[in-house]
């Protein structure tokens, strides 16, 4: 398996941040950001995303080899390649859904740091690099096609079953590569749409209140000095 690189921490509590200034901290949540986004939806992913499934569908496509061998097998020579297609199946098949299930756990963690780096304060000249619409089309479009491909499978498969041509190993053969590939094309279209959606609630949305690192209140927040507009106590005689 290869080697993925870790998920960096949230972003430590306010109490115990230790930022010089501003731009410190708007420096180290663009780098974060840029990591957490190549980490969620960059090229890169979405060939894992594919590998792992094509392992699943590779496994599953020798499980349906292996019904439709038991019910054509005329000797013992028939069930024996049967059962060898089957354990082969199971072998790639188990494997490569646990690691799409992996793959989904990890993705929820990247979106919390996601949403938790984000909202620390905001930085257009920055954030404007980490939008990547075209990225998220390209995610869009190709789980569309790859969804709707096994949404065909799953739907025409059976529907254009004839009895005494068609086996019922046949057919869950082709509803099981339907599945796979509906199931891949589902999964690439929320991380497409949960990209987008962190863009417009937590990119651009309205900035929070920000605090300093040694824990006090910003200096908007502070109360002015005499002579600055803010009438002095001694004053009000």
């Amino acid at each position: 398996m290869q080697n993925r690189p870790s998920l960096p921490p949230p972003p430590p509590p306010v109490e115990i941040r230790s930022w010089p200034d501003r731009e410190a901290m708007l420096f180290d949540r663009a780098l974060i950001l840029g990591a957490l986004v190549r980490m969620h939806v960059g090229p890169g992913r979405l060939g894992v995303l594919v590998m792992w499934a094509g392992l699943a569908a590779f496994g599953w496509l020798l499980v349906g080899s292996a019904f439709v061998l038991f019910e054509q097998a005329q000797d013992v020579f028939g069930g024996l390649a049967g059962l060898l297609s089957l354990l082969l199946g199971v072998g790639a098949m188990v494997p490569g859904t646990a690691f799409v299930c992996l793959y989904v756990a990890r993705d929820r963690k990247v979106r919390a740091l996601l949403v938790e780096w984000g909202a620390l304060d905001r930085d257009p000249e920055r954030d404007r690099e980490l939008r990547l619409p075209g990225v998220s089309l390209v995610w869009l479009l190709l789980s569309f096609a790859l969804g709707a491909t096994g949404l065909a499978l799953c739907v025409i498969g059976p529907a254009s079953a004839r009895p005494g041509d068609d086996t019922y190993g046949t057919v869950a053969l082709t509803m099981g590569l339907g599945m796979v590939a509906w199931l891949t094309g589902l999964i690439g279209a929320v991380k497409a749409l949960a990209h987008r959606r962190w863009v417009l609630r937590v990119l651009t949305a309205q900035a929070p209140d920000r605090l300093t690192p040694a824990g006090g209140r910003s200096a908007s927040s502070e109360p002015r000095p005499p002579g600055s507009g803010t009438p002095s106590p001694s004053s009000d005689r």
